[in-house]
């Protein structure tokens, strides 16, 4: 292994649980003033294009909502700099991409994320203390933080997470100088290969499956909800359960995107990977091919792929960089004939090579991006992310018990019950 030199920083997230109703009113009334700090950057931003007067900056910004909101000054500040950097992010859109048409902050919200710099932050033994601004009393979370915490943010995602900015170690150098390029989709998650014809597979099947088991309870939930008046008991009460289901899915689901990233990165760090290449299939989505395909096109999170990727890269000190995969997954990495496959084996009519069909495009796009013909792999490995779970209460039943009645355990299930599990790098929750 390397060295380690300098740090990084990630982000682990705690969810909030076991609120008080005085606690849970706090952080929506925070939440609230936030909300507030933003339509007033907002107003001041429209005012002044209206007027072709030149834009307002941090001082101005800073200058007019000091004092004005029931929050700490350095949270109001960073309301104002995520402001900005909104304003920066849509003008360099607009000259790069005009095609989509971008907008500037115009809307009104009502709810905004709340964030405290590191130095604004007070930990103590088993418990945090968030400031909320001169004679107010701060927040107060029992919640152990590491010791190489920094920033803090309140965020809302079906229910009240502390998103916290972790130090964590970094690679001083490279683990080789081996070249690696990623197909991402929908099926397999992300397939590798390297210059030195090495491949790995990543299913993402998990991950979809936990999505079409969410989309079907939030169906069923809201067919009920749809009989009863709207903000009444039951009405309350069928949300609720909509936004424990929801949350308890994307808990699931972020856990296996963590476990997957983390095997592909893994692999390359095996494989002394130093450049590695992530395709962006943001054409396929543009494609029209069927209500049916287009909701698992709109549902496929090929962005939080490509950001965990490059987080991990980073962390292992792997050059990371990301461009247009056109093309990569129709073309026959022998002759070069172009046809569009129709299931998962690629097999070109010209020449007769047969592949896999991900292997292909992944192969294809070192041509594209490095300039080298490389070898089809003659062999790959295949994983899965998540935990691997018992088929059957009989997996834990003792041998003599089940000859005594009869029965057998599957294959399956012995396989499975001897399974181990590690977390891999995905970020577990702590309860309140």
């Amino acid at each position: 292994m390397y060295d380690i030199l300098y740090h990084m920083n990630t982000v682990k997230i705690y969810q909030l649980n076991s609120l008080s109703h005085t606690h849970y009113q706090r952080l929506r009334a925070a939440q609230q003033e936030a909300a507030l700090v933003w339509n007033r950057c907002m107003e001041l931003h429209q005012d002044a294009r209206l007027q072709h007067e030149p834009w307002p900056q941090r001082d101005a910004l800073q200058k007019a909502t000091k004092g004005c909101f029931a929050l700490h000054s350095q949270s109001i500040q960073m309301v104002t700099h995520t402001f900005l950097a909104n304003i920066d992010t849509t003008r360099q859109l607009r000259k790069t991409h005009p095609q989509m048409k971008m907008r500037y902050p115009y809307k009104e919200k009502q709810f905004y994320p709340v964030s405290w710099p590191a130095q604004a932050v007070c930990k103590e033994s088993g418990r945090v203390l968030l400031p909320m601004g001169r004679g107010r009393d701060a927040l107060v979370l029992p919640l152990n933080l590491p010791e190489n915490s920094r920033s803090v943010t309140l965020v809302w995602n079906h229910g009240y997470e502390l998103h916290v900015s972790v130090e964590v170690p970094q690679a001083d150098h490279p683990p080789g100088e081996v070249n690696a390029t990623v197909d991402l989709g929908e099926i397999h998650l992300a397939s590798v290969t390297t210059n030195t014809s090495q491949a790995l597979i990543v299913t993402g099947r998990g991950i979809r499956s936990l999505k079409r088991q969410r989309t079907k309870a939030l169906r069923t939930i809201t067919k009920k909800q749809s009989r009863c008046t709207k903000h009444s008991r039951r009405w309350k009460k069928l949300q609720h359960a909509k936004n424990q289901q929801a949350r308890r899915a994307e808990r699931r689901i972020r856990d296996q995107r963590h476990q997957a990233t983390r095997k592909v990165i893994n692999f390359c760090i095996e494989q002394h990977v130093g450049t590695l290449f992530i395709g962006n299939p943001h054409g396929v989505r543009n494609q029209n091919n069927g209500r049916h395909h287009n909701q698992r096109m709109s549902l496929w999170e090929y962005g939080r792929d490509i950001d965990y990727l490059t987080h991990k890269s980073k962390q292992a000190h792997i050059e990371c960089f990301t461009g247009s995969e056109r093309g990569t997954s129709s073309q026959c990495p022998v002759c070069g004939h172009k046809h569009k496959p129709k299931n998962r084996q690629w097999t070109c009519k010209a020449c007769g090579f047969s592949g896999h069909r991900d292997l292909v495009g992944s192969i294809n796009m070192h041509k594209l991006t490095f300039s080298e013909q490389v070898n089809f792999p003659r062999s790959f490995t295949y994983l899965r992310a998540g935990i691997a779970r018992k088929s059957s209460r009989r997996a834990d039943t003792p041998q003599c018990r089940l000859s005594e009645s009869g029965l057998q355990p599957h294959v399956a299930d012995v396989v499975s019950s001897e399974t181990g599990y590690r977390s891999d790098d995905a970020e577990k929750p702590a309860s309140l």
